[in-house]
């Protein structure tokens, strides 16, 4: 199987949509950990830390499936499965002991500040990482 033909299998139907939201996530995890490492870093390095480590995430998902192929899937299946240990760790450490994080992170409040996209994107990732397996 050519990349190509798994780059139309992953990036299809709800394929795209995600790539799409892992695209625009990606964007805006990047622009926010860069401009507040770069201006506010020592007010709360260890939130914005964790925004930059999403940011990360997010690119590599996006980038892993508009490649598409089999290695790739895999590589999005695992990084979707850390991305949610992620936000659920995240989620509930920002819950059980606000005072750690005095400013928001990406996967605070389980991406409450993002309506929740953090936390239902890798779960979507991964049913349409496993499905596309499935129809291979």
């Amino acid at each position: 199987m050519s990349a190509t033909e798994g780059a139309g299998r992953l990036v299809t139907g709800p394929g795209m949509l995600l790539v799409w939201l892992y695209g625009v996530m990606s964007v805006g995890a990047v622009s926010r950990s860069i401009y507040q490492i770069a201006t506010e870093f020592d007010r709360a390095p260890l939130a914005y830390a964790l925004s930059a480590v999403a940011a990360v995430v997010y690119a590599f998902i996006t980038y892993t499936l508009v490649r598409g192929g089999e290695m790739a899937r895999r590589a999005a299946l695992v990084c979707c499965a850390a991305e949610l240990v992620g936000v659920l760790t995240v989620g509930t450490w920002t819950l059980a002991d606000p005072s750690a994080f005095p400013d928001a992170t990406v996967w605070s409040d389980y991406g409450y500040g993002y309506i929740f996209i953090p936390v239902l994107l890798p779960v979507t990732g991964i049913w349409w990482l496993r499905r596309s397996r499935a129809t291979a």
